[in-house]
């Protein structure tokens, strides 16, 4: 398994890319956090922090799919770098004029989360011109999954050691510094610079015209709703179970689990269609993220966390596979970055449900709205697969369907016709 990673990360570029979109992301994936300690260090109320992570959310989930949409058309280098750039200044904004104007504070975020840059969409569009080889682009996804896992444990810690070292501002400054360079060291890169999108046809629904691209985000959605309501309803397990550490043993389960299953599942080749094992995948995550509810002693919630945890990963690199053959052409990075959006804003609608069922119920009914949502995102997949089927081949075994971009089977990808 090992062996078959080092070989993908060998592959020239391959490294580069995986590691500069990583860190090119952490302002996004650090956001919340760094937000809230410093409107706190600022004097603020948790009340407005929340405010504006939210308007820095929602506005992330705006801008994803137009960037996305805008890099299609114009190449990476052209929108991500600018973007990345725009964005730090919005943080850099923010930690300039503090709470003291604040529509100030509120316009910082509104740039911030717009303009970041559709990164993870992007290196998804990238790697089957990388990694040539179907399996090779298989496991780059997984590995991908996994290591996003990697990045959102590590860049908590970052921004925690930079308020230790410095302050909260400065926290703000060093972590969209570093996105800033991240974006730069994929942009410059010779596979960014020469990749540009297939010929798309003119329409204002970009990738949503793609009945399959509609199932896909109505299910992610509910994926995303359970990892939200999952988060809040550790925090509301560890009040009830002597409090500490106990939240984090939790969520640190849950992405241990996930960074297990990613490797194994990116270790092989799968046979069968990727649609249907994106089903079978999302029903296995349902069934682990039912006996949460349970709530048992603090040893045995950790163990139903990890096995909970276990097939995130490969349903997220599955569903990879599956935007790539349901994207229509010219519109890749656009179709990830829908993705990417849709489970962003279904971990916030999660975090905000559970509440109320937290309040009332306690940490069980919080378990309970995360199995409602892989139950839910279940039932989406298994009601339309006349939409989510294979795309319709002409009599020789070739692509007919603008679908079908890439005109492969599994995972969906042939040199030479990529994105």
């Amino acid at each position: 398994m090992a062996a078959g990673y080092a070989e993908l990360l060998r592959t020239r570029h391959a490294a580069r890319l995986l590691a500069g979109t990583l860190v090119g992301r952490l302002p996004n994936a650090t956001a919340a956090l760094a937000v809230v300690l410093f409107v706190r260090a600022e004097g603020g109320s948790y009340a407005l922090a929340g405010a504006l992570s939210a308007v820095y959310g929602v506005c992330n989930a705006m801008g994803q799919p137009l960037l996305g949409r805008a890099v299609d058309l114009h190449g990476q280098p052209r929108v991500m770098l600018p973007a990345s750039v725009l964005s730090a200044l919005g943080m850099v904004l923010l930690a300039a004029v503090g709470l003291d104007v604040l529509w100030l504070a509120y316009a910082a975020m509104v740039i911030a989360g717009f303009f970041t840059p559709p990164l993870e969409g992007g290196l998804r569009a990238l790697w089957p011109g990388v990694l040539k080889r179907a399996d090779r682009v298989h496991a780059a996804y997984a590995l991908d999954a996994v290591a996003q896992e990697v990045m959102f444990a590590v860049g908590p810690l970052l921004v925690t050691l930079c308020v230790a070292a410095w302050s909260e501002g400065a926290a703000l400054l060093v972590i969209n510094l570093l996105g800033v360079l991240g974006a730069l060291s994929v942009v410059v890169s010779a596979p960014s610079r020469q990749w540009r999108s297939g010929p798309r046809e003119a329409h204002w629904l970009g990738a949503l015209r793609s009945a399959g691209m509609l199932v896909l985000i109505g299910a992610f959605l509910f994926v995303g709703l359970a990892m939200g309501a999952i988060a809040v309803a550790a925090v509301a397990y560890a009040d009830e179970h002597g409090g500490g550490m106990v939240s984090s043993a939790l969520l640190s389960a849950l992405g241990v689990g996930a960074l297990a299953g990613g490797l194994v599942y990116g270790a092989r080749e799968w046979p069968g269609r990727p649609e249907s094992r994106l089903r079978l995948l999302v029903c296995l995550l349902a069934v682990g993220y039912v006996p949460l509810v349970l709530v048992p002693d603090v040893v045995g919630m950790t163990v139903l966390t990890g096995v909970a945890g276990v097939f995130l990963a490969p349903a997220l690199a599955c569903a990879f596979v599956v935007v790539d053959r349901h994207a229509p052409k010219g519109t890749v990075t656009e179709a990830f970055s829908w993705l990417v959006t849709t489970f962003g804003v279904g971990a916030a609608v999660g975090s905000a449900v559970v509440g109320p069922a937290v309040e009332s119920g306690g940490a069980g009914a919080g378990f309970a709205v995360a199995g409602a949502g892989g139950i839910a995102a279940m039932l989406v997949l298994l009601s339309t697969k006349r939409f989510l089927g294979d795309p319709v081949r002409g009599t020789a075994g070739t692509a007919t369907a603008e679908n079908d971009r890439n005109g492969a089977a599994e995972p969906g990808f042939r040199a030479g016709r990529q994105a």
